[in-house]
């Protein structure tokens, strides 16, 4: 594996799991309303999505590592509005 594309996997793994360890946290400390275990681990199914849509190329411009980190992000942002209605 290229160290680049090591470096690209932390990144959207590490906002993936941050996002979810932060709902989690949100929702343990009664921050939030209660909320499911799926819609808790969804950040997380953004990486896997990013993980096996990684089977080759070619990639458009908007396929980047630090896009599909925003994404992961705005699901969290997305899970906690959702928490609220």
């Amino acid at each position: 594996m290229e160290i680049e594309r090591a470096r690209e996997d932390l990144v959207v793994a590490g906002a993936g799991a941050g996002a979810t360890v932060l709902l989690a946290i949100l929702s343990s400390v009664g921050a939030v309303p209660p909320m499911s275990s799926i819609a808790m681990l969804a950040p997380v199914f953004v990486y896997f999505a990013y993980l096996f849509s990684r089977k080759g190329g070619p990639y458009g411009p908007w396929d980047t590592a630090r896009n599909w980190a925003a994404i992961a992000i705005l699901v969290a942002v997305g899970v906690l509005a959702a928490s609220f209605l």
